[in-house]
């Protein structure tokens, strides 16, 4: 019988990733296939790269045509409707209003020589889909990810594999969420956010955008710290404080800390609207090839310990806390199930 697959594309601003899953939903291959996005060249050569990408990872795996059923597409929002973007902050302007769905569906048919379903999805729910899956196994039990890296990636998968999308197709961006603020202990002002909002988002305190306010807090107490005489760039320091933490670093492992607290309050509260079964952590802090089992181990000790005390008895009893696992394949993987589940409802 011939294998039926499911193509999964991850497109981000600079490369595309790709990834298939079989009827029962297990990946075709888990190693990471990706290639050039090449936005910059417009709308057209985009939509090539994704044909060209999917060709060769079914080549790469012995796979055609005849046997993809359907496809799913991640990519990053906000969306004016359905398949149809919104103005994003790393693709060109021209991007804003473009039917995604209308022309990835007509080259895929093209390529294929037959119409195939299309699902389009937000990468970070994508990646949800995707790591719920496993985290779940088989239990029916709903899950949140947050994903901190550059920014805050959140999704809500419920008990059915499906992510939240809300109306607009913009539920869980929890990023832009307000802090408990007068939990940080820091003075002064909120750290901006780059979403424009004034309250104090989440997002600054827990990932990359906000490491340049959280060096210069920290810099008060290290008097002497080599990074506080340094001449490099600011984004050279905030890149080296991962490593320096994982080298026992006292100035970046408080920063570290202090991010795992933050999302730990995020997690808080997050499980007193969701009541998730499964909370699992993301991104390039719980990257098993960047990071060391300790530095996650304390990570997600310190998020844990801060979220606690606020969960309700029972979440106490039941909620699991876990990493992430499929780092980069994630939302490429969870497109693809995407896809496959969209196919499942049809039938």
């Amino acid at each position: 019988m011939t294998q039926r697959i499911f193509i999964g594309t991850d497109s981000g601003a600079t490369t595309s990733k790709f990834a298939a899953v079989r009827d029962d939903g297990e990946p075709v291959s888990t190693q990471l296939l990706q290639y050039p996005t090449h936005s910059q060249n417009g709308r057209a050569a985009v939509i090539a790269d994704w044909i060209s990408g999917i060709s060769a990872f079914l080549e790469q795996n012995r796979l055609h045509w005849s046997q993809v059923q359907g496809v799913g597409l991640a990519i990053p929002g906000p969306y004016l409707r359905y398949g149809v973007l919104g103005k994003m902050a790393n693709f060109p302007a021209s991007f804003s209003g473009w039917d995604v769905h209308a022309d990835f569906s007509a080259a895929l048919a093209k390529q294929a020589g037959r119409p195939l379903a299309l699902a389009v999805g937000n990468d970070g729910h994508c990646g949800g889909v995707a790591e719920a899956r496993i985290a779940r196994a088989n239990r029916k039990l709903s899950v949140l990810m947050l994903i901190p890296g550059s920014g805050l990636g959140s999704a809500f998968v419920e008990q059915n594999g499906l992510p939240l999308t809300g109306e607009t197709l913009t539920a869980m961006e929890t990023a832009h969420m307000a802090a408990p603020l007068h939990l940080f202990g820091l003075a002064g002002p909120p750290i901006p956010c780059g979403c424009g909002r004034n309250w104090g988002c989440i997002e600054p305190y827990t990932t990359i955008s906000g490491l340049a306010h959280l060096l210069a807090e920290e810099l008060k107490k290290h008097l002497g710290h080599e990074l506080g005489t340094s001449t490099a760039p600011m984004k050279e320091k905030v890149l080296s404080l991962r490593s320096r933490a994982q080298k026992g670093d006292a100035l970046a492992l408080a920063i570290f800390d202090f991010q795992a607290r933050a999302l730990g309050y995020h997690v808080a509260n997050l499980a007193m609207l969701l009541d998730p079964g499964i909370v699992i952590i993301g991104g390039g802090l719980m990257d098993q090839q960047a990071t060391t089992p300790e530095f996650r181990e304390r990570y997600l000790r310190q998020l844990r310990e801060t979220a606690w005390p606020y969960l309700w008895p029972a979440q106490r009893q039941s909620l699991e806390i876990v990493p992430a696992v499929l780092g980069d394949l994630s939302q490429a993987i969870g497109a693809a199930l995407l896809a496959l589940y969209q196919s499942q409802r049809q039938a």
